[in-house]
């Protein structure tokens, strides 16, 4: 018996059009960046050079410390995007220089992501002051560091109180943060929007026991919280601090609380909770008035871990593009060149089913942009040439699909079936020599985008993103037009313009075909 045609084009069709219209619109709102970015070599960037000093004071800098350095500083710029960043350095141990360079002109954020030291250190706090500068003498205030606008000393002792005293929170220098601390030390220092002067005791826990960080929005709460899992050191200091503090009563001066302790990065305080029971599990939340932004920002610096040195930026300056626009013409030049020869050719040997395929290349290139923009507003996704180069190779393995499809429709023909059975029939057949390639194209990418850096990596993105985009207009514009075309009596009829006649057909005609079909529906009959 014949195969039943299942195929639901119109359905497919209007599915396709849904989602071209809603990333159209998202890539092309009104008011809104409608460009994709582009790469340091296309356009230029922010380039900022970063100058590291050793947490301890006289130590030496080693190799393996500039590469974890330099690690962590790809993967806080690489969480925000595929931005293209490139992190590199010159010099070897105390010498050493690490230059960051981010594409475009407006990269404040991530500048200020990169120069952060994120020493992070949890400490009980012993008292809440004034944010408001004490009136001192000479040799009291000569004990505050204004300079880096924390004090520290080993003991709570008159000269560190008086230091505190003689410290302005609302000096935003001082509050601004950058400045590690070291968590052996008493610390006197500002919340970090200068409301309240803290005197914190020395670090029970530090930045370098957090695991891992993470930014939530909790069901029911009213702002966004930094989740924070400790390993096995963390959680057991964590567990002895917050069961002595939280059996702790309220003390100090004006609402001081005994059992409360700060979470300090870079030498101010970000947060200041208190202990209310004992923290078991090594799993604990920073609650603060975060915007969305802010709690993210905060989790990727904690999240790759302190960093083994300190680093102060010596030059923050912008560079010209590497490569140039007239080398992103040219590749877009070739591209349309590629681009037309293959459709000339598609056009030429599949004539009509050549007209489809065409289509589906120009709705591809359509979806493709539509997605390049929306990534760019919200992901960070930047283009370079490599990835230029990714999109280009996806127009062969798009035209690929198609032949593989109208090669198995002509197979199917031969093989006595009429045009409509053929168009399903061969669509099963072709769908999973499509699925096959594609996921080796898929898997090669991601295996590049998992193990590279840089442009190679943005190459890899793209051509997986451009893979994932032949399936879908494969499965919902290809076959769903040609089973239309199929149903129609211009095509059914095999003339030379269809692609389908004898002479491609190996001297069998549709019309053949669908006319051995019937003789054979009517063997069966009278059967």
């Amino acid at each position: 018996m014949a195969t039943p045609v299942k195929t639901k084009p119109w359905r497919l069709l209007s599915a396709l059009l849904v989602v071209v219209v809603g990333f159209g619109v998202w890539a092309l709102f009104p008011g809104t960046d409608s460009s994709v970015r582009l790469g340091l070599d296309l356009q230029g960037g922010t380039q900022v050079i970063l100058i590291p000093t050793p947490v301890v004071e006289g130590a030496v800098i080693t190799d393996e410390q500039l590469a974890q350095t330099v690690e962590i500083l790809r993967a806080r710029v690489d969480s925000l995007g595929v931005v293209e960043s490139e992190v590199t350095t010159a010099g070897s141990g105390n010498d050493a220089a690490i230059v960051v360079s981010v594409p475009g002109e407006n990269q404040e954020r991530l500048v200020d992501l990169v120069q952060q030291t994120a020493l992070l250190n949890f400490r009980p706090v012993w008292n809440l002051l004034s944010p408001s500068p004490e009136t001192t003498s000479e040799d009291t205030q000569s004990s505050t560091t204004a300079e880096t606008g924390i004090v520290q000393a080993d003991s709570n002792s008159a000269e560190f109180e008086a230091g505190l005293a003689a410290l302005d929170c609302l000096n935003p220098a001082n509050y601004s943060g950058g400045t590690p601390d070291n968590p052996e030390l008493w610390l006197g220092t500002c919340e970090q929007t200068g409301a309240v002067k803290y005197s914190l005791q020395p670090a029970f826990i530090q930045g370098t026991n957090v695991q891992n960080a993470s930014a939530e929005l909790p069901q029911g709460g009213v702002g966004w919280v930094v989740n924070l899992e400790f390993d096995s050191e963390g959680a057991t200091a964590l567990a002895n601090a917050s069961t002595e503090l939280s059996a702790l009563p309220e003390c100090g001066t004006g609402q001081s609380p005994c059992n409360a302790f700060a979470i300090v990065l870079d030498g101010v305080v970000v947060s200041a909770p208190r202990f209310n029971e004992s923290i078991l599990g090594g799993q604990a939340s920073i609650e603060g008035d975060f915007t969305a932004q802010e709690a993210r920002d905060l989790a990727n610096v904690l999240k790759y871990g302190a960093l083994p040195v300190t680093l102060e930026p010596v030059d923050i300056t912008s560079i010209s593009p590497t490569v140039g626009r007239d080398q992103l013409e040219a590749g877009l030049i070739a591209g349309g060149i590629g681009l037309i020869f293959v459709t000339l050719y598609l056009l030429f040997y599949y004539r009509v089913l050549g007209i489809v395929a065409g289509l589906s290349l120009l709705v591809a290139g359509g979806m493709t942009y539509f997605v390049f923009v929306v990534l760019s507003k919200t992901v960070g996704l930047t283009l370079s040439l490599a990835g230029v180069a990714g999109a280009i190779i996806a127009i062969g393995i798009t035209a690929d699909s198609f032949i593989v499809y109208f090669e198995r429709i002509r197979d199917e023909i031969r093989d006595g079936k009429s045009l409509r059975q053929a168009c399903d029939s061969g669509w099963i057949r072709a769908r999973r020599t499509l699925l096959a390639a594609d996921f080796i194209s898929l898997l090669i990418a991601a295996v590049l985008y998992l193990l590279s850096v840089g442009s190679v990596r943005g190459f890899a993105f793209v051509l997986g993103l451009t893979t994932l985009m032949d399936i879908m207009i494969a499965f919902w514009f290809t076959h769903p037009v040609v089973v239309l075309l199929g149903r129609t009596k211009f095509m059914q009829r095999g003339s030379r313009w269809t692609g389908l006649d004898p002479e491609r057909l190996g001297g069998i005609s549709v019309a053949d075909a669908m006319a051995g079909q019937s003789r054979r529906k009517r063997r069966e009959v009278l059967t």
